[in-house]
């Protein structure tokens, strides 16, 4: 059996037939699609044919449908959107820019863009950074666009487009750097200190000469100075700061301890007078130092990463004009009411509605499901999202800061600003721990003045480094960061701190019906006529009253709207229905109870609605709104997690009890004013439980304010997204049971971490202190500590609902 050729540029099967070859050194060479075809001839007809040789690994196959001519990189051209990415660069006239380049695979591909880019009329310079995969170009921007640079790379196969992160991130990168830096300097020193350390160690008394021991101790003196001031300045800093505010952190003993043995040792060195410790002053500097490293790296990957969801919209759009004329445009100058066009492959710029068309959108990014979504005309979509198969025009409503992905990120913020009770906790422990080990440091280091003075420094300093509350103050923080990610991963977005802890800590979930368990479309499946009026005006009757109306129930009537009926002096009645006067007579759609004067039967199970004239009935409307896929299955984790599940609805006792019966839930109640929602809650919270609210409308805002958890679903009302403590950025309910598992796994570790560190302080204390621990010791049972804390916290980030069980052990509820 023959296997097909493999395409010479980018290693993909050649389909058989295929016309697309490339002629290298006189061998002619299968490609599979014009893509490829387009690049290699690029690479060769530009004299860059090296590069087949150069390659240590195959590059990813071009996308067919990216155009390579400049105009469609024009919108890079625009004075207003280089402004925020383009920067002057010497002065000559040119100008430089960092691009982020897509398929960068190995070195080879390095030297394929630099010579590229080099060779093109007014480029200066460019050098490519393979490590992040980005290249900074220098250019004459009167000889050449930056739209002609970028159609240059697309033409090899590296689509590239500006790389310009926003304050957040250019501090955090300058941050990562200046660690970076700090660390190698203190491993160096540190390496060199013990080189200088070791044979002064291992001599005996009078193997090695004076000059020599003053030689070491010197040299070990002028490499361990640039590790105290460079790499171990931000302790100081830090340390500065905490005593200025009086709030006493680990940095405070971390910088007695290293400024305290670099001042003695020094001091040493220079009079001939008591013990050198520079080797444990560069030992402990490195080992806090990456401990550190390890821990931010961490955080930064799986939580809170400056504008990791603000880059989420694309910087370009294509605007339609009146005629459907296309114009690029950067996505900035986008207004509500524009209109815009997404190709397949690029991102919506900005939230709207879909005016023609129809695609399979890809909304991972903001609700964490991986499988498409179909959208077709008049659905909404929102920014952020890649269209995949069609394209779409699509009419804008918000744009720029008033996008779902702007509101999204200020609500992370608004999270990450405060921290839950047991933070807090955990904080002040630290604290009080640090002003504690100061006072026991100085009566131990009296003690030892009595016992040996010879001894009363590096003893001293093993005390002040191996309780180094450096665990403690991590013990949260990770865990938290780490939490916060994996639920934003999941579409679970939490809008304040302490809801995590109450999540974990729930006795009982209610849910709302309508467009909670259900989906909250509703559909008029039935019409009943009561006495000599038909079923087509009993519908437009009930549509006038309606269009007067938000609530979902309104949404089944309008496909019966009649523009010669109308009604007026409509007013709503909160959980009961509609009333209003047509054509003279008094009108009434709603429960039975309030429609008509005298009670009735409702005709067969279900949600029903009685039209009444004047108290008198008219006609029976049967509604359907179909349950919410995973309800069943959600409703079924709950309880098996322990939690109590109850149903609150205003809809009639046949529906809720349907609906309930259906989803196995035996605590519910119907026809509930909001009023009797949030007296049912405080009345739970009263016995002393925990209470989960979960709802979407307006008239869920009492009880969601109330609760000691609100939820809000993707699709809720913004009043009830404000009054939320947690949003659901996904249709699926499932993910609120595994938002309770999250938090109660995430409190599990936080729990464990500080048990850790409080355990570790304390068995670390009394061995320091009776003089088992040398300071380099202490340095490497610190960082070791305080690495375990952080590595017990990243297992939530590896977190699968399979693999998690649900233990479930809140404070029990009084009888």
């Amino acid at each position: 059996m023959s296997h097909a050729p493999a395409c010479y540029h980018c290693g993909n099967p050649v389909p058989a037939a295929a016309p697309w070859t490339i002629t290298l050194d006189e061998d002619t060479h299968p490609l599979c699609c014009p893509g490829c075809e387009a690049v290699a001839h690029a690479i060769v007809d530009g004299g860059l044919e090296s590069y087949y040789r150069y390659r240590t690994e195959l590059p990813e196959r071009p996308d067919e449908r990216q155009a390579v001519r400049a105009d469609t990189w024009s919108v890079f051209d625009d004075p207003g959107l280089q402004q925020q990415f383009v920067h002057h660069d010497g002065d000559e006239g040119h100008v430089a820019t960092t691009l982020a380049v897509e398929g960068i695979t190995c070195a080879a591909c390095a030297w394929l863009i630099e010579h590229r880019l080099n060779a093109m009329p007014g480029v200066k310079s460019s050098a490519v950074n393979l490590t992040h995969h980005r290249v900074r170009v220098s250019w004459d921007p009167d000889q050449i666009k930056l739209s002609e640079l970028l159609a240059e790379m697309a033409a090899i196969g590296y689509n590239a487009q500006p790389y310009e992160p926003d304050q957040a991130q250019a501090r955090l990168q300058h941050e990562e750097r200046m660690n970076v830096r700090r660390l190698i300097i203190a491993a160096v020193g540190m390496m060199q200190v013990m080189m200088f350390s070791i044979p002064i160690y291992v001599s005996s008394p009078g193997e090695i000469s004076e000059d020599f021991y003053a030689l070491f101790h010197w040299l070990s003196f002028a490499l361990a100075t640039p590790v105290v001031f460079f790499s171990a300045m931000p302790f100081f800093r830090n340390a500065v700061r905490d005593v200025k505010t009086g709030v006493l952190g680990m940095d405070v003993s971390v910088s007695l301890a290293i400024g305290g043995a670099y001042l003695a040792s020094g001091y040493a060195v220079i009079f001939g007078v008591g013990e050198v410790y520079f080797d444990s002053v560069a030992m402990f500097t490195f080992f806090l130092l990456f401990a550190r490293y390890v821990e931010t790296r961490a955080r930064r990957r799986s939580g809170h990463s400056g504008n990791a969801l603000s880059g989420a919209l694309p910087l370009s759009a294509v605007r339609l004009d009146d005629e459907d004329n296309e114009r690029i445009l950067p996505a900035s100058e986008l207004r509500t009411g524009d209109r815009v066009r997404v190709k397949p492959g690029h991102s919506v710029p900005a939230d709207g509605i879909i005016e023609a068309g129809e695609s399979s959108l890809d909304e991972s990014m903001l609700t964490g499901e991986y499988l498409p979504v179909t959208r077709r005309i008049g659905d909404e979509v929102t920014g952020g999202s890649q269209n995949m198969e069609s394209p779409l025009d699509i009419r804008v409503t918000y744009a720029g800061r008033e996008a779902r992905v702007a509101g999204i990120v200020d609500l992370t913020d608004r999270a990450f600003a405060s921290r839950p009770r047991l933070a807090q906790m955990a904080a002040r422990m630290a604290h009080l721990f640090v002003l504690r080990l100061l006072i026991v440091t100085a009566c131990v280091a009296a003690v030892w003045w009595f016992i040996d003075p010879s001894r009363v420094l590096w003893v001293t300093l093993s005390v002040l480094v191996v309780t180094c509350p450096c665990a403690l103050a991590l013990a949260t923080p990770t865990a938290l960061t780490a939490g916060h990610g994996q639920l934003r991963n999941r579409g679970v977005l939490i809008t304040r701190a302490d809801a995590l802890e109450s999540l974990s800590q729930a006795h009982r979930v209610i849910f709302d019906k309508t467009g909670t368990l259900t989906h909250g479309e509703m559909q008029l499946m039935q019409t009943l006529p009561l006495g000599n009026i038909d079923e087509a005006d009993a519908r437009a009757l009930a549509a006038a009253l309606e269009a007067h109306s938000e609530h979902p129930i309104a949404r089944a009537f309008r496909p019966f709207r009649d523009a010669t009926v109308q009604a007026n002096e409509v007013q709503s009645h909160t959980g009961q229905g509609l009333s209003g006067s047509i054509n003279g007579a008094r009108w009434r759609l709603g429960k039975p109870e309030f429609a008509a004067i005298q009670p009735l039967t409702i005709p067969d199970e279900g949600q029903w609605l009685l039209l009444a004239e004047e108290g008198e009935p008219r006609a029976w409307f049967g509604l359907h709104d179909a349950i919410r896929e995973d309800a069943g299955e959600t409703v079924m984790a709950l309880q098996a997690a322990g939690l109590k599940v109850e149903l609150l609805s205003g809809d009639t006792s046949h529906a809720v009890a349907s609906l309930a019966r259906q989803l196995n839930i035996d605590t519910w109640q119907a026809s509930t004013s909001p009023e009797g929602k949030l007296e049912r809650l405080q009345q739970l919270q009263a016995s002393g439980e925990t209470v989960i609210m979960v709802g979407d409308g307006i008239n869920d805002i009492p009880v969601l304010a109330g609760a000691d958890v609100a939820i809000a679903m993707n699709g809720a009302t913004d009043l009830a997204r404000t009054r939320a403590d947690a949003i659901l950025l996904s249709p699926r309910l499932m993910r609120i049971a595994e938002a309770i598992q999250i938090s109660r796994a995430t409190r599990r570790v936080m729990r464990q971490n500080m048990i850790w560190s409080v355990c570790y302080n304390a068995s670390a204390l009394p061995l320091a202190a009776i003089g088992i621990v040398p300071p380099w010791l202490a340095a490497i049972g610190m960082s070791l500590s305080s690495l375990v804390v952080v590595g017990n916290a990243l297992r939530l980030s590896r977190w699968h609902s399979s693999t998690v069980p649900l233990p479930y052990s809140p404070t029990p509820v009084p009888a």
